[in-house]
């Protein structure tokens, strides 16, 4: 074996590593956030948004979760950038990037209490900080850039002739963008808070699928 095999079977390796980190972000941030979700004192699935979760003492769990999920994420973007060729090389992957920045500056911006969690908060406070705010730009930063890799990568699978890939993904953004729209507009409500909860499970869904695809060919 020459040294460029050795190279090239050690990328290959390194690649298939950072697609199984892509592929197990989703389902360790969404158990995570579902033990939470029934496991702490005053939190609503269907009234309250994950990010709540990183309010309170043991708030640092969720906190924790969004850089887990989020460094994860970022490093099945740089896998994809190895493995997707074509049309959606460049964007695909960098807008994947994108949703894990969103997730690290997500932590770094917690969410305000609201809706009555943590325990003691009243239902109707509504105050937004600096802080709050921030974690608003980190939501969009990260949604639109899901939202939009979605929409990419369904164009690349298309090019390729991966006709059920390229509906997934397309599906998944579209959808993601009407709950994504719906919370914003909707100021909380349950119906909107519950269309967000299955938005979300289904981008980490879409997320694992294709990094798990692409780790195949890697």
């Amino acid at each position: 074996m020459t040294t460029q095999d050795v190279t090239v079977s050690a990328r290959g390796v390194s690649t298939r590593a950072l697609l199984t980190g892509g592929a197990i972000a989703g389902p360790l941030y969404v158990a995570v956030w579902l033990v939470q979700a029934f496991t702490r004192e005053g939190f609503d699935i269907t009234r309250h948004p994950a990010s709540l979760l990183a309010n309170g003492g043991p708030g640092w769990i969720q906190t924790a979760n969004f850089i887990v999920s989020g460094l994860l994420s970022i490093a099945g973007a740089v896998g994809l950038r190895r493995t997707i060729s074509g049309r959606g090389r460049v964007w695909g992957p960098w807008l994947v990037g994108a949703y894990g920045v969103g997730l690290l500056l997500a932590a770094g911006f917690p969410a305000d209490p609201a809706a009555g969690f943590p325990v003691g908060t009243p239902a109707d406070y509504a105050e937004i900080s600096a802080r709050g705010m921030g974690h608003f730009v980190a939501g969009g930063i990260g949604f639109s850039g899901l939202i939009a890799g979605c929409l990419v990568i369904a164009a690349h699978y298309r090019s390729i002739g991966r006709r059920a890939f390229a509906r997934f993904s397309a599906v998944t953004g579209i959808l993601f963008f009407g709950a994504f729209a719906g919370l914003s507009a909707g100021a909380g409500s349950r119906p909107t808070i519950i269309a967000f909860d299955i938005a979300v499970v289904l981008g980490w869904t879409w997320l694992a699928a294709v990094c798990l695809d692409k780790r195949r060919t890697a």
